[in-house]
């Protein structure tokens, strides 16, 4: 796993800076439980995913939810909704909504991992 903080220096990159400083993409309207799976496509239009979009992929060759994409990264939300847009917008990843069943047991998984 990455390491995004050393204790001497604090965090070796800034989270704004991994999205450019932007705050808005198509990706600010995903909820914590839409799920997120890569379509397999490449980018036709040039698009070279960074580092951290190319984990987010790797993430997500199964149904991930959003939350669980951010808890993986260990990133705040905000920055994981701008990677997801940037994905989105060039079809990388496809973006569904968890079914009711579905977002109960991750709620109840969530929950037992709390413990």
């Amino acid at each position: 796993m990455m390491q995004w903080m050393d204790e001497e220096a604090g965090p070796i990159v800034r989270p704004y800076a991994l999205i450019g400083g932007r705050t808005r993409s198509s990706g600010d309207e995903l909820d914590l439980v839409a799920m997120v799976t890569a379509t397999g496509a490449v980018a036709s239009d040039g698009f070279v995913p960074g580092p951290e979009q190319e984990r987010i992929l790797s993430l997500v060759t199964t149904a991930t939810s959003v939350a669980d994409v951010a808890s993986d990264l260990d990133l705040p939300l905000g920055v994981v909704r701008v990677l997801l847009g940037d994905l989105q917008d060039h079809q990388l990843i496809s973006i569904g909504r968890a079914s009711a069943s579905e977002r109960i047991l991750k709620e109840v998984i969530n929950g037992l991992r709390a413990l």
